[in-house]
């Protein structure tokens, strides 16, 4: 499990607990899927690069980190995807938004593709596909296979 990163925080749980009660109203869940969707990006961004750039402060100038490399775009699988965008953008304003919409057939529940708007040069970007809702995990493996087919190279799931 190389590849996986358990988020095994105390504010993650607590915030999971709090959606799972059934006193939770709407609003409330809503804010929660949002607050959670930063908790766990700011774990999955942790690796970004970074590169020094010269920066006039009110006392000097000095070399600073700052973002730099790939470009961000968020991806999320319609539509429970949807609720941890603005979580992610409150970290990266400057993220792109892209979307798929999948939905999982009746009979043989496999996933189809019904909808998919992506930023341009998708290729170029580090992609994080945001889906709450995984079970069997079949739509996560359409999606991210979509995005490798498109040329995606460094996607981040979550």
């Amino acid at each position: 499990m190389g590849n996986v990163n358990i988020i095994n925080h105390p504010l993650v749980k607590h915030k999971i607990t709090l959606m799972r009660d059934e006193k939770t109203g709407t609003r409330e869940f809503r804010i929660l899927v949002e607050e959670v969707a930063m908790l766990m990006g700011y774990e999955a961004m942790r690796d970004l690069p970074t590169e020094d750039v010269e920066v006039k402060t009110p006392i000097t100038t000095r070399k600073l980190p700052m973002l730099c490399g790939k470009k961000l775009a968020i991806v999320p699988i319609l539509r429970a995807g949807l609720g941890m965008v603005n979580g992610l953008l409150a970290l990266v304003p400057s993220a792109k938004v892209g979307h798929i919409g999948l939905y999982r057939d009746e009979v043989t529940h496999e996933p189809h593709e019904y909808y998919c708007k992506l930023p341009d040069r998708i290729n170029e970007r580090l992609v994080i596909v945001c889906d709450p809702m995984l079970a069997t995990g079949g739509s996560a493996i359409q999606a991210v296979d979509f995005l490798k087919d498109k040329g995606c190279k460094n996607i981040k799931f979550m």
